[in-house]
């Protein structure tokens, strides 16, 4: 029997290289995602004083505003005493926009910098770099959403009508959903933006509208038609129907419908930012 051919060390190596677009760290690369998402959190963390507790700050100032106009008014919303109404749309209001900021300013800043490719020629898969921008956006609203809930219940607690949790499943549901959400939407519109004025008109003509015309200050129940049917396309309306139902146990439309619609929401738009990635679309031309 003939003896095998022993090959030089250097070809050796050579044939045990995975081929060609093949990846050597399994099914999910455990390590460039970790290492992404730590790179999300440590970037809003480093300026945490303009990421979290500036937006805390204008949510406080809205509701101190609101608790000197109408707290010695007695205004009760649905037998719920408005500042106690209000509370969770502006504690919603903090999470989903800061989740979109996060995610879009990064993508953005990275493009515009020329930093994006080292984000790209890391073996992260479509799927990995999404997961990855969201979790980032929806640690950092959640952060802000916390520590905004945290000041208010303090601020609450010296009035009338303190701060109470009724179904803690629909705050720690619609607050997820609503992160995970709007950091998505924040991943599609800094893809999609070549410039920050593009970013900024997707803030002033789609996320404001969507966030102020949702009954985060009113009950859409006193809308007159047309507008109180439009308002049931708002997928904004059902973040903030639903987290406000686990604080006062009112809502304006069923949790279950609301839950099932931003579940469908999110599982739609996870799908269409993977396939952003997947193309390349603005982001490897």
């Amino acid at each position: 029997m003939l003896d095998q051919p022993v090959l030089p060390q250097s070809l050796a190596a050579e044939e045990e290289r995975p081929a060609f677009g093949e990846r050597r760290f399994g099914r999910v690369n455990w390590l460039g995602l970790q290492t992404l998402v730590v790179k999300e959190i440590r970037r809003f963390m480093k300026v945490a004083f303009q990421t979290i507790f500036a937006p805390v700050i204008s949510t406080i100032l809205f509701l101190l505003v609101f608790m000197l106009a109408f707290g010695r008014a007695k205004t009760f919303v649905d037998g719920v005493p408005y500042t106690e109404f209000l509370a969770p749309g502006l504690i919603m209001m903090a999470i989903l926009t800061n989740a979109f900021a996060n995610s879009s300013s990064s993508i953005i800043i990275g493009k515009v910098q020329g930093s994006i490719v080292d984000i790209l020629m890391p073996p992260l898969s479509a799927s990995e770099l999404t997961v990855a921008f969201v979790i980032g956006a929806a640690a950092r609203g959640l952060l802000v959403g916390l520590v905004t809930a945290i000041t208010s219940a303090l601020f609450m607690a010296f009035s009338d009508a303190p701060m109470s949790i009724a179904e803690p499943w629909a705050i720690a549901y619609f607050s997820l959903a609503a992160a995970f959400i709007f950091g998505m939407i924040g991943v599609a519109g800094g893809i999609w933006a070549e410039k920050f004025d593009q970013l900024a008109a997707v803030t002033n003509f789609v996320i404001t509208p969507l966030t102020f015309l949702s009954g985060t200050f009113y009950s859409i129940k006193n809308l007159p038609e047309p507008f109180l049917t439009i308002s049931h396309y708002n997928p904004v309306f059902y973040l903030i129907d639903g987290f406000r139902y686990g604080f006062t146990g009112q809502y304006d439309a069923s949790p279950a419908a609301g839950a099932a619609a931003t579940g469908v929401i999110t599982i739609v738009l996870g799908y269409f930012c993977y396939r952003l990635f997947k193309s390349g679309y603005k982001l490897k031309s």
